[in-house]
């Protein structure tokens, strides 16, 4: 595997010392290991670790295959709590070696049912540099295929326990460009329920502001009325995560046809999308905020050249020193210089962007596609960039990918700003709007507003103040020149007095008679919350026995009658305070909660009279069960969670007392069953297991799919037990087995050709 433009542009860089060349070059030729992170909630993670390092690994400790001994999985040392693992061994050993072939299966089952994530070991990074917290707001911009987006779930989960779910006050956004990745991403986000969790289907670059409800009540004494009164403010978040596309480079060790196709050129023509993408994440930023601005390529281009350009045009941002945040990472850190190529022919004879705009003819420069930020910044700037603190990872120093992340905190104080409007009040004794504590603004609009020249100072302080984003359309201007500070204050306090209702039925009338502002393409159902007193809302409430906490007030329907027709979603209060205030075709919202109930289809449920039931949806109820009457839950043992999993529909009179009687006693319905733990006739159950069921007259079933079964089997019994798995075994036994043709042709006994 060799490409000459690779090594040419690559040693011009200076990226790696001239004695690490060689081993560097070596190790993105070598296969990359498989590496596999437990995923899930915390506790339920822990637990499902255990499990691999007390009997799997064990069983693996001494594998001999074919004459050489094969290393078992080992646990990757910078991950938190040895919660992620590498083993590096040949699709050969997995297939023949019964060790590993068993084991292998185990990851399978669990990967399908959401407790593993196949993962390459550094893009788990991106997530453990953010350090979320469940309060906090975050987004994940190019979120897709979602690996990243469910450890981001997992931090603002991280009080859950391991049969029930947390309800964190935090918001996750997860977004990616591409409609068809976003069913990808939602898919993966499901493993892990939340009612925190939206998904949305943008360009990250001009990612629309979103609009929440004011959320001060307390003011200083002197703040003016109109700030006071203000109704909606733009959501800015605390964490984002902007790992963007990228020319992949540092992924050669598993995709090896970029050996033949790579040129630099990729990374030169992607540079200005990764550029307006973190600029956007940092108008969208608190103070105090962090992004984590990542990529897996080599290229400084696509990097350091970002990160430097980003900084440049947005102030009040600086570079974290993470150096040494994860014990055990072996990194390099950032570079200050490189020179980009112009051509496919890896033309680096040009230190800066001038001296390359010499180069060309006066009539062709306009032409050019490279811009300034594709080289390094002047030599006065690179010191207080800190571009060293950003994070390089090669695959020759800890047997990686390669990558690349730089972490950008927001100032909480901006110095500059109030030293100007300090002046101001000096010159008109007047306090603005500023001034007031803790109220966020948009430093990228102040400048460019102060650029166009249409407002003052002064103006531009009350418009951040109360939310404006560059995105808002605002105009600022009229016929006769600009418009003054009170004209901005009316129109905007007019815009922001609008109830929810009153905003949907705006949204209504702007879709009638063109196409909605999600474009052509975006045909989802919209998001319609019902009223906490519907009569399905108080069905399930009383059938289900659920508390009085319960929030019956945040569950929505994907219909515009907000009908309960077939499924129910819940939400926390952020989410629906945001699908309340916003156009969802606007921000092309792709989902948002977690479903928890579902109507009951079966035969019983469909007959003439019968009355309508919802049960608890299995993905749901980690969500649910906090708010279910532990009086509700009904006990019972190993021996009956096997008779489950050996049958699709057990008799009630097939399992044992006292779940029998138990289970005989109860109406047709759903019902939530606590497995305790314990050992029985080889399967052995180490913490609780709550799980639903639906009782019909004389049988009972378990709420889970046929690989969620499977898993589960494997995890208590070491192997499949599930009716899914011996019929999948018969039918491969039937297909392997001689056809009565076959059969005589080995007996000798067809004709031959004459």
């Amino acid at each position: 595997m060799h490409n000459e433009r690779f090594e040419k542009y690559y040693k011009a860089q200076n990226i790696v010392r001239d004695e690490e060349w060689e081993s560097f070059m070596q190790s993105l030729r070598d296969p990359l290991p498989t590496t596999f992170r437990v995923a899930g909630s915390r506790q339920a993670a822990r637990l499902l670790n255990d499990t691999i390092e007390d009997t799997y690994v064990p069983q693996l400790a001494d594998v001999v295959f074919e004459g050489e001994a094969v290393s078992p999985p080992k646990q990757i040392p910078w991950y938190p709590e040895g919660l992620a693992w590498q083993f590096d061994v040949s699709k050969k050993v997995l297939r023949k070696s019964p060790e590993f072939k068993k084991f292998h299966s185990f990851l399978v089952f669990e990967t399908e049912v959401g407790n593993v994530s196949r993962q390459e070991a550094v893009s788990m990074l991106p997530p453990l540099f953010l350090e979320v917290e469940p309060h906090h707001r975050v987004m994940d911009m190019c979120a897709a295929p979602g690996s990243k987006t469910a450890q981001l779930l997992e931090a603002l989960h991280a009080h859950d326990t391991a049969t029930a779910s947390s309800y964190p006050t935090g918001l996750l956004i997860a977004n990616d460009s591409d409609h068809k990745r976003t069913h990808l991403l939602i898919h993966q986000s499901a493993r892990l329920p939340s009612p925190a969790l939206m998904v949305t289907n943008h360009d990250a670059s001009i990612y629309p502001a979103i609009k929440i409800p004011s959320e001060q009540v307390i003011f200083p004494s002197d703040t003016k009325p109109r700030v006071a009164a203000k109704k909606q403010y733009q959501l800015l978040f605390d964490r984002i995560l902007c790992d963007v596309p990228c020319s992949g480079d540092g992924t050669i060790r598993k995709n090896p046809g970029i050996w033949k196709h790579w040129q630099p050129m990729d990374g030169n023509g992607l540079h200005s999308l990764q550029v307006r993408i973190l600029q956007r994440a940092m108008r969208m930023l608190k103070k105090g905020g962090r992004i984590v601005y990542s990529t897996c390529s080599l290229n400084p281009v696509e990097n350091e050249a970002v990160v430097a350009a980003a900084l440049r045009s947005i102030p009040d941002f600086e570079l974290l020193d993470m150096s040494n945040h994860l014990s055990g990472l072996i990194h390099r850190p950032g570079i200050t210089s490189w020179i980009p190529t112009v051509d496919r022919a890896i033309k680096t004879d040009f230190a800066t962007f001038a001296d390359y705009l010499q180069s060309l003819p006066e009539d062709k420069r306009a032409e050019s596609k490279m811009i300034e930020s594709h080289w390094p910044p002047p030599a006065n700037e690179v010191d207080n960039l800190n571009l060293t603190r950003c994070i390089r990872i090669y695959p020759h120093l800890q047997n990686t990918g390669g990558f690349f992340i730089a972490v950008l905190q927001k100032a909480r104080a901006i110095v500059a700003l109030q030293t100007a409007v300090s002046q101001t009040s000096q010159k008109d004794g007047k306090r603005h709007a500023e001034e007031v504590d803790d109220l966020d603004t948009s430093d990228a609009k102040k400048a460019k507003i102060a650029e166009e020249q249409h407002v003052s100072l002064k103006d531009d302080i009350i418009i951040q103040r109360i939310g404006i984003d560059e995105d808002d359309e605002v105009d600022t201007t009229e016929a006769n020149g600009p418009i003054s500070a009170m004209d901005v204050d009316q129109k905007l306090e007019i815009a922001s007095e609008v109830s929810p209702d009153q905003f949907k039925q705006q949204q209504s009338r702007k879709g009638k008679g063109k196409s909605s502002e999600g474009g052509t393409h975006f045909k989802e159902n919209p998001y319609t919350f019902v009223a906490p007193d519907d009569p399905i809302i108080q069905t399930c409430i009383s059938k289900l026995h659920l508390k009085p906490d319960f929030p019956a007030s945040n569950m929505l329907v994907r219909n515009p009658a907000g009908d309960p027709v077939r499924s129910l979603y819940m939400t926390n209060d952020i989410v629906k305070h945001i699908v309340m205030h916003n156009d969802f075709a606007r921000m092309r919202l792709m989902t948002c909660g977690t479903k928890v109930f579902a109507k009951q289809e079966g035969a019983e449920a469909k007959r003439e009279g019968a009355e309508m039931q919802f049960r608890v949806l299995s993905e749901g109820l980690p969500v649910v069960l906090p708010y279910i009457d532990p009086q509700a839950v009904l006990p019972a043992d190993v021996t009956a969670l096997k008779t489950f999993m050996q049958a699709y529909y057990p008799l009630c009179s097939s399992f044992g007392d006292p779940f029998r009687s138990l289970i005989e006693s109860k109406a047709p319905g759903s019902y939530i069953v606590r497995f305790e733990p314990g050992q029985a006739a080889g399967a052995t159950l180490v913490h609780d297991l709550v799980l639903p069921i639906w009782k019909s007259t004389v049988s009972a079933t378990l709420m889970l799919d046929k690989k969620a079964k499977s898993a589960l089997s494997l995890r208590l019994c070491g192997e499949d037990i599930t009716t899914a798995a011996r019929d999948a075994a018969k039918k491969k036994q039937q297909e392997q087995r001689p056809t009565p043709t076959e059969t005589s042709a080995l007996d000798g006994n067809t004709e031959t050709e004459g």
